[in-house]
């Protein structure tokens, strides 16, 4: 079903991402899985196709394509493996922060390299005490002379130790969210260190770590914009997570569509007492139930994606709507998906359980589904508030 309106360009960048999907990353995301390894190798490649640089502008290497083309392409991109996806998502959205916030001088040095994943970007601003509560962080950046001076933790960082290129949040103008500045650090300087490899439920073929800031120091003109960048951080941050929420439910939407076929193929093989399980009514309301998910989330998805392109005044709602709904209601999916194929589900070979525990955080990052239902209630009480 989905898909079935698409031509010309809409349609060939669909295919693109849909045939790498299916020949570089699903055949050893399972492998990736179980050993842990980072594929790097195959998300440049995803980069040579100008699927890291999605919205950025043409002029430096970018794609120039809209968020509608992104969200389509990271649901595919899931379907093969989500957790790449995701961090191929959240490059993104590092390269679009400088592409959009960046002096040209920061354009031109680092989006021909971001561009094709010459270099990995990662985002830094939750901290051990400061998650939802984004505007409370503590990383300090202190200006001396024409440098500024980092010390502080960030937490949960996706490719810690592994990204080249760190796009961090940090204080430099005193308290609140108009105290906080974003600055570009690079991997090798002096200062920077990771904490070990986080133990988690799923994303295992990623890494997560702290990234620790002790007397980091850089130089002035790596704060994003220059000058003109000072106290404006917290908002660069929330507006690169506009977009980073509609990717990330893409992918909940392409890891659950992965399971909700493979389901459906078993059902097809599956027989019991004697009749496939396919043609058992409780078995196809459980698909009909799960194929109307699939289809309402893909429908809300493609509509937050066309406020966000077109600047509509309810982007920020629509987007925190999407990023609820299509999380929950896919994970939900795919946990049905594993529900349906018994005790084969359990099994790591099967592929459906790796869905599952890779979904499963997609519900807590980018912001989590409670603030995001304080961001649409916000707006509802707004709207007849008439404030």
């Amino acid at each position: 079903m989905p898909y079935p309106n698409l031509t010309g360009d809409d349609l060939a960048i669909v295919e693109m991402a849909r045939d790498f999907s299916r020949k570089r990353l699903a055949p050893y995301a399972l492998e990736w899985d179980a050993t842990k390894h980072f594929p790097v190798e195959e998300m440049k490649e995803a980069g040579s196709l100008g699927m890291a640089a999605i919205y950025t502008r043409e002029d430096v290497g970018g794609s120039g394509l809209r968020r509608l083309d992104g969200v389509r392409i990271f649901e595919e991109l899931a379907k093969g493996d989500p957790v790449t996806a995701a961090f191929i998502s959240i490059h993104n959205m590092c390269t679009w922060m400088v592409d959009t916030y960046g002096s040209e001088e920061q354009r031109q040095e680092w989006i021909p390299k971001l561009a094709p994943m010459d270099v990995m970007a990662s985002y830094c601003l939750t901290e051990p005490g400061a998650g939802s509560d984004a505007a409370s962080l503590t990383t300090k950046a202190e200006r001396d002379g024409e440098d500024f001076v980092l010390n502080g933790t960030k937490q949960f960082i996706s490719g810690g130790g592994a990204s080249d290129l760190y796009v961090v949040m940090a204080r430099s103008e005193g308290e609140g969210a108009r105290g906080i500045s974003t600055f570009l650090v690079d991997k090798g300087t002096p200062g920077l260190s990771f904490g070990p490899p986080e133990v988690k439920m799923g994303w295992h073929s990623q890494p997560t770590t702290q990234v620790i800031f002790e007397n980091v120091r850089i130089p002035a003109s790596r704060m994003l914009g220059g000058t003109d960048g000072a106290g404006k951080g917290f908002g660069i941050a929330m507006n690169g997570l506009n977009g980073g929420r509609l990717n990330i439910a893409a992918c909940s939407l392409g890891g659950a569509q992965a399971a909700y076929d493979k389901a459906l193929q078993y059902m097809t093989e599956r027989e019991t007492f004697g009749r496939k399980l396919i043609d058992e009514p409780t078995i196809r309301f459980a698909l009909a139930d799960m194929a109307t998910s699939l289809e309402a989330s893909r429908l809300i998805l493609w509509r937050a994606a066309t406020a966000l392109d077109e600047n509509d005044p309810d982007k920020v709602e629509l987007c925190a709507m999407a990023k609820k709904f299509v999380t929950e209601t896919c994970y939900q999916v795919a946990d049905q998906a594993l529900q349906l194929h018994g005790g084969y589900g359990y099994l790591h070979e099967t592929g459906v359980e790796k869905i599952v525990r890779d979904l499963r955080v997609n519900r807590i990052l980018e912001g989590t589904n409670e603030i995001m239902r304080m961001v649409i209630g916000r707006a509802e009480a707004a709207r007849v508030q008439g404030k």
